[in-house]
């Protein structure tokens, strides 16, 4: 097999985002039997010869989420063992990023096993989106690119007349986030507020104040996941209070779970802006606040880049 040749593949996750990708690249996904026995174990099997190509994997860790690691786990098993060149795990979400450390007595460090988990399955590199830690990439002992969602959003707001960008402030939900919004905020010559967030309990956040001039001003919440969307809400409340007009939220990463829909649906954000990365629940699909962009572009840029051999860093300008 022709070095130059390189083959993408998609676990059962995100399929829809895996054709997206694949279209864009003006490819079709690999030929594969990916399926369940009788007794729930997973299986597969790869329909094309891998040896010797460049083997792409596209995978969301996301609904049953389990499921979906050991699924990712097995295919890389599958082709390492079919003598494939290399091996990129595409994870369009990184799930377990949220327990990258011990903040408490006696918990695993999630993040890093998942990462020694899929070095041992044999992937080379890995190429993901706005994990929730930067520093899990220093979890892998392979290259891992971390692209950022931000463009695609921000060239959406640019050309579109959902906003008025000279009456605009961003907002980062809590402290993490104040380097992602500042860098949507410079692209879109806004001003910056950050709400100062204090955790009570996992899952619980209250917001205490906010720091910044949102008087007035349209706002956009800025984060990269939106899960139960507590601390969400918690900021829409605290923005409006503070005397904030329209009130809109981007997210890279739409989790969507637990009572989030229904708090989204009573609330005053007028729309909330999530990526592909993740595909949406049933509830969350029939949303109307709820829009998606997708990050296809991106992804297949990165995909070719890393193929090529070319420089990845020019997909993190944020222009």
């Amino acid at each position: 097999m022709s070095e130059d040749k390189y083959l993408i593949f998609s676990g059962s996750s995100n399929l829809p985002l895996a054709e997206k990708i694949a279209e864009k690249l003006e490819k079709t996904l690999g030929s594969a039997n990916l399926g369940v026995f009788s007794d729930g174990e997973i299986r597969f099997q790869s329909n094309e010869n891998v040896r010797g190509a460049d083997v792409f994997i596209i995978q969301s860790m996301t609904s049953d989420t389990n499921f979906h690691i050991m699924e990712l786990l097995l295919m890389a098993d599958a082709f390492k063992r079919a003598s494939a060149r290399r091996i990129t795990a595409v994870i369009t979400y990184y799930a377990y990023a949220r327990q990258d450390r011990k903040d408490r007595p006696r918990v695993p460090i999630s993040a890093r096993l998942l990462a020694n988990l899929l070095q041992t399955a044999g992937f080379n590199r890995v190429l993901t989106i706005d994990l929730h830690a930067n520093q899990i990439q220093g979890f892998f002992d392979v290259p891992v690119d971390n692209l950022m969602g931000l463009p695609t959003f921000i060239n959406y707001f640019k050309s579109s007349n959902d906003l008025d960008l000279n009456n605009l402030v961003v907002v980062s939900p809590d402290a993490g986030g104040v380097e992602r919004a500042r860098l949507f905020s410079q692209a879109l010559h806004s001003d910056l507020a950050i709400a100062d967030k204090r955790r009570t309990e996992p899952g619980v956040a209250k917001i205490m104040h906010i720091i910044g001039n949102v008087d007035n001003k349209d706002a956009i919440i800025v984060d990269d996941i939106i899960d139960t969307a507590g601390t969400l809400i918690e900021t829409v409340q605290a923005l409006r209070t503070n005397g904030a007009k329209r009130i809109f939220a981007i997210c890279t990463h739409g989790l969507l779970s637990g009572k989030a829909i229904a708090r989204i649906n009573d609330s005053v954000l007028e729309r909330v802006f999530v990526s592909d990365t993740v595909p949406l629940r049933c509830e969350a699909s029939k949303c109307s606040k709820i829009q998606i962009l997708s990050v296809a572009d991106l992804f297949a840029d990165a995909i070719n880049s890393i193929h090529e051999e070319t420089s990845v860093s020019k997909l993190f300008l944020v222009k």
